[in-house]
């Protein structure tokens, strides 16, 4: 999918929120809202045609560095839900997005996701340089998110 085509964002998750997911409060508990948002990030790299392989070879790999969640708006059991994601940086080492979590049905933003990633050497357990085709792909696809 071509993300000039749908202003930059991509969907990356859709669901249906089960009682299972639900607190006590009965809404969403913040442990699926990172549990979606996480099974997400993984789409944002398919949605540019960077593969996970392509991200592992010789032992690297992207890990996280930083996740901040803000919740807008409560979403219930019984209600779907979707997530748009759209890169909004990229360094030489690191990257960043946003995701955004709607009530599929009522478009309401329910929450919001910031991810910064970094390039990682698995076997020196350090950040370093990501590959300058991969840097390209990833620039390529970075929008101003305001």
């Amino acid at each position: 999918m071509d993300n000039k085509e749908t202003g930059g964002w991509f969907v990356t998750y859709r669901g249906i929120i089960l009682p299972r997911h639900c607190d006590h409060y009965g809404h969403l508990n913040v442990r699926y809202y990172a549990h979606f948002f996480d099974d997400g990030g993984f789409q944002m790299w398919h949605h540019i045609g960077i593969k996970q392989s392509d991200l592992t070879q010789n032992g690297m790999g992207v890990v996280v560095a930083n996740i901040s969640i803000n919740f807008i708006h409560e979403i219930t059991a019984g209600q779907l839900m979707e997530i748009k994601g759209a890169w909004s940086k990229m360094g030489n080492k690191s990257m960043a997005h946003e995701q955004r979590m709607f009530n599929a049905d009522t478009g309401i933003l329910c929450a919001t996701q910031t991810t910064s990633e970094v390039y990682f050497d698995m076997k020196k357990r350090q950040s370093t340089n990501m590959p300058e085709n991969l840097r390209e792909i990833v620039k390529a696809h970075v929008i101003n998110l305001n």
